[in-house]
């Protein structure tokens, strides 16, 4: 599955979420490491999930520039 990983600066540090996987959320001090630290994230909330038998979420998340 691909999931949408929103990455945002947010001061000295960058926070990243997926929104298709509530709470599963990092901050990190590059972009670099949000980035590795949201894989693990992502890769962490699905092994939970598997292990108590929740479905999970259809990667439904999309991203567009709009160009104004």
């Amino acid at each position: 599955m691909k999931y949408l990983a929103v990455i945002e600066k947010a001061g000295n540090s960058f926070g990243a979420y997926v929104p298709d996987l509530p709470g599963c959320a990092v901050v990190g001090e590059t972009r670099e490491e949000g980035l590795q630290l949201i894989r693990e994230a992502i890769e962490l909330h699905i092994s939970s999930m598997r292990e108590q038998g929740d479905p999970l979420p259809e990667p439904v998340s999309t991203t567009e520039y709009v160009q104004i």
